[in-house]
């Protein structure tokens, strides 16, 4: 993207005749984006949006305006087979169903654009573990090796829970103008209940098409949303920071799940209800749910995971369950009398593709823990004759 220059702005604008003061509103407009993060596009208007990322306008305009009954595919999904930020599906332990959105082609174009030229530009708490370039579980499961006590919680409804109202305050405080922002949040946000009226707090009643009174929230499936949820959630972060720290806890968020922990085997057990006590009042005060279900506090001898690795000792080791399971699915997949077509219909995946996919994620994860195991693991398929 090409540096914001000005000098360049003003001089082109001059050349085509544009009015002085139009040209030195603009500047002064872009240069509040430029105070915040250097990094961060320049956007004056929709139609510059759509511009910029190769977008319609009357598309924008209609999302933007609510126009479109329903702009989202909506599936519900088992919960324990999770959406990553590259598309592809894990599996974890888990009961339920959770609705995921996918958006239409044409806003998912665009919402990809906001995600890698905007959201991808911005910080997030130190906590934060999730979504974020070039992060590893192992690295968030490392800060509680060798813990004593630790303490788990969870958010209900994650993604649902962050508001529209939250994601305008996103790009707000980036520097982006009032009803860009407002135009931006409504473009990564979905309204779940159609009959449902709530005021968002910002309306522009001078624009007729953008006076829909109801609420969005993060769709849980749009590019945006797991890097938006992060950055939504970064007062929350801080002042969870400042309760644990009272405390001498460590503490990690992966999306909607939280860990705390400390080495101090002297802690106790009245110590850890007052902390999530705090948490969950800090919880309740940010629009957030806490599953009570989910709510775990495991004390010196108990078994210790974070993300699914064991963090009893000075690094993260592979469980025992993962390990057995990762071996089944290479057992199977490589014997000769059963093999990746077999398998994968017994185990009830749609294609030998999602079966290899599957498989392949468990084993790059199970590098990333243990290089030697994972090359292991990956040498055990290289006979396999996957029929793709």
């Amino acid at each position: 993207m090409v540096k914001w220059s000005p000098q360049s702005y003003f001089r082109e604008g001059i050349r085509r005749s544009v009015k002085k003061e139009t040209i030195e509103h603009a500047i002064a407009v872009a240069n509040q984006i430029v105070a915040v993060n250097s990094k961060l596009p320049i956007i004056f208007t929709l139609n510059h949006l759509a511009v910029l990322s190769g977008s319609n306008l009357r598309f924008l305009r209609s999302i933007v305006s609510r126009i479109i009954e329903e702009p989202y595919k909506t599936f519900q999904l088992r919960k324990g087979i999770v959406l990553t930020r590259s598309g592809s599906v894990s599996r974890k332990h888990g009961r339920g169903f959770r609705t995921i959105c996918v958006p239409m082609p044409n806003l998912m174009s665009v919402q990809k654009w906001i995600a890698e030229n905007i959201l991808s530009q911005i910080s997030t708490h130190e906590a934060s573990v999730a979504y974020e370039k070039g992060s590893k579980i192992v690295d968030a499961a490392s800060i509680h090796c060798g813990c004593a006590w630790m303490i788990k919680l969870d958010v209900r409804n994650f993604f649902e829970s962050i508001s529209e109202k939250q994601v305008y305050k996103v790009f707000r405080q980036q520097g982006y103008q009032p009803l860009v922002a407002f135009e931006l949040a409504r473009i990564c946000t979905r309204v779940k209940n159609k009959g449902r009226k709530k005021r968002t707090g910002k309306h522009y009643h001078s624009i007729p098409s953008y006076s829909d009174l109801r609420l969005g929230h993060l769709p849980q499936g749009a590019p945006t949303s797991p890097m938006l949820s992060n950055l939504a959630m970064i007062e929350f972060d801080k002042k969870v920071m400042e309760i644990v720290s009272g405390y001498g806890l460590y503490y990690t968020r992966y999306a909607d799940d939280l860990c705390l922990s400390t080495s101090d085997s002297e802690f106790t057990r009245a110590k850890t209800s007052e902390v999530i006590k705090a948490i969950y009042s800090l919880m309740n005060y940010y629009g957030l749910s806490p599953n009570l279900t989910k709510t775990r506090v495991v004390s010196p001898g108990g078994r210790k995971q974070v993300l699914g690795l064991l963090v009893d000792r000075d690094a993260p080791r592979l469980s025992r369950e993962f390990r057995a399971k990762l071996r089944q699915h290479i057992y199977f997949i490589a014997h000769p009398k059963v093999g990746p077509v077999e398998h994968a219909k017994n185990r009830g995946f749609d294609s030998v593709l999602g079966l290899r996919n599957y498989v392949e994620g468990l084993i790059a994860y199970a590098s990333q823990i243990n290089p030697v195991y994972g090359a292991e693991c990956r040498s055990k398929l290289e006979g396999v004759d996957w029929p793709l």
